[in-house]
């Protein structure tokens, strides 16, 4: 039986993390940044509108291991205006967010104002100060609702502009640049539930 294989990816906005996709609309995939092996499957989401580190496995018990609520994910966030320590405790004591149609309370979670944030690379181009200013604040869940990120924002007032997840685990995007991928150890791997 061939090993499994893992991949680290940095998703670039504009793409969904999937393979097959078979809606009418066209829709990029992961599987035309790399010539993934059969089996390969996206532990996790990100949406298209989001961009940063992307865990892939051939290995359907890790998937199910790093989707698990110990697993922690750190996004970096874009937000529209000059975020306060007010909004930031907010979100660190858990906003109530829509989902599936029904009013839910997130976890407690971190949260902290940003200013020189690292791993974020050219990505998406956000507006000009311009139209007003922005700000950045990062945030570790171990939860994973739809778009919960940017809804928590959004209940705090300062909507997401771009959002890019920045670490799983002890695995981080580092300097990986926007489709770069990367293939790795399962050792590596192994670090993410450390």
């Amino acid at each position: 039986m061939k090993p499994h294989q893992h991949f680290i990816l940095h998703k670039p906005h504009g793409f969904i993390s999937q393979f097959i996709y078979e809606l009418k609309r066209n829709k990029r995939k992961l599987g035309e940044l790399y010539d993934f092996p059969e089996g390969t499957m996206a532990i996790g989401r990100l949406d298209e509108d989001s961009e940063g580190l992307l865990l892939l496995t051939t290995d359907g018990m890790m998937s199910e291991l790093v989707r698990s609520k110990k697993v922690e994910k750190e996004y970096y966030a874009q937000v529209d205006g000059i975020i306060t320590e007010t909004a930031v405790e907010q979100l660190k004591n858990g906003v109530e967010i829509g989902f599936h149609g029904k009013k839910y309370l997130t976890k407690k979670c971190q949260a902290k104002l940003i200013e020189n944030p690292t791993h974020i690379g050219e990505g998406r181009r956000i507006r000009d100060e311009r139209h007003g200013p922005t700000s950045w604040v990062s945030i570790t869940l171990t939860e994973g609702k739809f778009r919960q990120v940017r809804k928590m924002t959004s209940a705090v007032g300062f909507p997401t502009l771009r959002l890019i997840r920045v670490r799983v685990g002890n695995i981080e995007l580092g300097e990986l640049r926007a489709g770069e991928v990367k293939e790795i150890f399962k050792e590596s791997f192994d670090k993410i539930l450390e």
